[in-house]
């Protein structure tokens, strides 16, 4: 039976249409479902919608909306961009969703139960935009006086009666965590930072509002709805059926990993694993902050007129183009920057000049020179060398760093496997063999053939639409594009003896041309 992998992203908050940041996430989110799957995991990912809180029951207000009406209008948006950017996900979740009510309800139940919940008054400051809390000594001073949250958000001072999660408690338990299981908040930078704000003492957390009814109720309060981080959180269990005792929990819980960008990190590493281990639940295993995707060296701001939508880049530059980009130009964890030109660059090199060329000169050279046919062969030296090296990033070093959520070390050598098929077809000179040694020209013909399969194999998780192209063409079945078929020593021979006789190949990889606006 194949080993469960359960990966899930940040559900969105859908009080505005989809930015890059949110494509980013779902398609690193995406490639590493995907590597999973070709590793041969039984893969579940999970995705969706965070539509409850003030900041869209205000903005359906200022639509003259139902906030139910702006949630089903925006959610859309984001499950488009899902299928847009080829984003394999098994469950989109909302939490308008009357089964995510229940499971959070139940979470609640059992928190109360445990003795961690008590009603009391909030008085201090809040931040609509991030729906945080805010200690006095964590704000700064905005123009005009503003105080401003750590994210630069206004904050407000809030009064009301309030439900409180006893979050001091688990202070203890929280920095036993961090020291005894470093692998659970990755990377490491985030788990330093989260540990030394633990260590600074926590205070208890207020986990209700009465001041709007945008949420889910507090059972036995009904004038009251839970903190909207209590709500998102749940999700993750929520797809699994939670609070029955589902075959699904069963299977996938505790998750392998949560992806979340870093601005995030507080909640799901604090709040999150505080309630679970109120509740008795087991706490997701790992939680992978990612760094922010800047344009031109900038956060992406409404006033700054650099508000980019992922689907016109996608549109413009080609949803595997700008996969790869992203994917391979940002060291995974930190920051990274993105352009126009840079997406350009980055995968006319690559994309198009090494692989896309290699791919295309090796098929066009045998359906031209050996009419499409493949044959029996036995590599020399050099064939058996190029055949290694191209082995050795594929099957090893690619997958180990994809393991390691290193998406640059990766294609790193990836493209290293590349430039040696591009030297080697250099060296062995096929166009002049025709003339001089045609049996050999064949010999490195096909020596090129399995190889460049290896390489379309190893980088299907980041473009997996294109590299399923070439592999169509190359005859390459369906079940067997994956890291287990670089172990199956017969497929060669199997593809020969089934007569398959190579078409006029089509590039996959074409080159990209830079947008008159940005050139």
């Amino acid at each position: 039976m194949a080993e469960p992998f359960y990966i899930t992203t940040a559900i969105s908050y859908p009080n505005g249409k989809p930015h890059i940041g949110h494509a980013y996430e779902a398609i690193a989110a995406d490639v590493i479902a995907r590597h999973q799957r070709l590793r041969g995991r039984d893969v579940r990912f999970q995705t969706g919608t965070d539509e409850h809180g003030l900041k869209m029951a205000q903005k359906a207000r200022d639509l003259g909306k139902t906030p139910k009406e702006l949630s089903d209008e925006m959610s859309q948006y984001f499950i488009d961009m899902c299928d847009a950017l080829n984003v394999s996900y098994d469950v989109f979740l909302r939490t308008t969703e009357p089964r995510h009510h229940a499971s959070v309800q139940e979470l609640w139940r059992r928190m109360e139960a445990k003795g961690d919940l008590y009603l009391d008054r909030y008085e201090g400051w809040y931040s609509i935009r991030d729906e945080a809390y805010y200690d006095e000594s964590e704000l700064t001073a905005g123009e005009g006086g503003q105080k401003l949250s750590p994210q630069g958000t206004p904050v407000e001072w809030t009064v009301e009666e309030s439900w409180f999660f006893r979050l001091s408690k688990y202070a203890g338990p929280l920095l036993a965590l961090y020291r005894d299981h470093p692998e659970f908040l990755q990377p490491d930078s985030r788990r330093n930072e989260v540990t030394r704000f633990v260590e600074g003492g926590l205070r208890d957390l207020s986990v209700s509002r009465t001041s709007f009814d945008w949420g889910v109720k507090v059972p036995g309060s009904d004038n009251h709805v839970m903190y909207v981080w209590v709500d998102a959180l749940t999700n993750y269990i929520t797809g699994l059926g939670f609070p029955d005792e589902t075959p699904e929990m069963a299977k996938w819980w505790p998750a392998d990993l949560h992806l979340i960008g870093k601005d995030i990190v507080r909640f799901h590493t604090i709040y999150w694993p505080a309630f679970l281990m109120s509740a008795g639940l087991p706490l997701p295993k790992q939680v992978f902050g990612h760094g922010f995707l800047l344009n031109r060296g900038q956060k992406e701001s409404k006033s700054l007129g650099n508000v980019t939508d992922p689907l016109e880049l996608a549109e413009r530059f080609g949803v595997d183009a700008l996969r790869y980009f992203l994917m391979r130009e940002v060291a995974f964890g930190q920051d990274g920057s993105y352009s126009p030109e840079a997406i350009v660059t980055r995968c006319n090199a690559e994309l198009a000049n090494s692989f896309g060329n290699l791919a295309q000169r090796v098929l066009s050279m045998i359906f031209k020179n050996l009419d499409g046919k493949l044959a029996d062969f036995t590599p020399a030296e050099a064939d058996a060398t190029l055949l290694a090296t191209v082995r050795n990033a594929c099957q090893s070093d690619l997958p180990q760093a994809f393991d390691a959520l290193d998406f640059t070390a990766g294609t790193d050598a990836w493209m290293r496997a590349v430039f040696a098929c591009n030297q080697y077809v250099d060296e062995q000179a096929p166009w002049t063999l025709k003339k001089t040694d045609p049996d050999r020209m064949a010999v490195v013909l096909l020596t090129l053939f399995r190889a460049v399969r290896e390489l379309a194999i190893a980088v299907r998780a980041l473009v997996p639409a294109s590299a399923d192209r070439l592999l169509d063409q190359m005859g390459v079945p369906a079940d067997e594009r994956n890291y287990a078929a670089y172990d199956d020593a017969e497929w060669y021979g199997r593809l020969v003896s089934s007569g398959f006789t190579l078409s006029q190949p089509v590039g996959v990889f074409p080159r990209l041309e830079l947008p008159a606006e940005d050139a």
